[in-house]
């Protein structure tokens, strides 16, 4: 296998790493939103607890995409590594808008046992 294409499978498989791990990430998320819903408020910290865990795996795949650029590693942009950023930025997002609803479910919660 030449240098070139072993590279080109190390970015894939960084790529796939990134899109899997925030993907989990996201799915962690809703399902903190499900179990505050549900007045679950111990599992939903639990799952937003797993889905910075997932988050921080995503964010490490990008760490390491991001310093072989800067040594010179230059990456081939390709539809699936924006597309991984892209996983990777809404996971943020919604671990985000997760923990603000977690918050908001909680509140009505403590609200109704007044």
């Amino acid at each position: 296998m030449t240098d070139s294409n072993n590279q080109e499978e190390q970015q894939l498989m960084q790529a796939m790493g990134l899109i899997t791990n925030a993907g989990n990430a996201k799915s962690l998320a809703m399902e903190a939103i499900h179990a505050a819903h549900n007045d679950d408020f111990k599992g939903a910290q639990a799952k937003i607890a797993e889905a910075n865990k997932a988050l921080v795996e995503a964010h490490n795949m990008q760490t390491k995409m991001l310093t072989a650029e800067a040594n010179g590693q230059h990456a081939q942009l390709t539809l699936l590594m924006v597309h991984s950023q892209d996983h990777l930025m809404t996971a943020i997002t919604f671990i985000d808008l997760a923990q603000e609803l977690i918050s908001v479910y909680q509140k009505l919660a403590d609200a109704g046992k007044n």
